[in-house]
């Protein structure tokens, strides 16, 4: 996969989590995480490289807290679009 984008898990029509997929090797998982903000957990690979981002509360997401943790990981910054889904419920 080699854009990132953005999966949300619905309950009785709200937002029940999201995990934001990035850039990552076909059949790469997730060896190790790490918590950085309240509701955002972040998934490496083996090699060290973040694959994915956990998130916990997606209702109290932000797009400038993601676009953080994004630059922090050397991503590129997410945009409204991409987080589009959640602002629908």
């Amino acid at each position: 996969m080699r854009e990132p984008y953005l999966e949300v898990t619905f309950r009785h029509g709200r937002p029940l989590a999201a995990y934001y997929y990035l850039p990552r090797e076909v059949g790469e998982k997730s060896v190790r995480t790490r918590r950085v903000e309240p509701g955002l957990v972040i998934d490496y690979a083996s090699d060290g490289s973040a694959i994915g981002i956990e998130i916990t509360a997606p209702m109290q997401l932000s797009l400038s807290t993601l676009n953080a943790v994004l630059a922090e990981l050397g991503h590129a910054p997410a945009s409204e679009a991409d987080l589009a889904p959640l602002a629908a419920a």
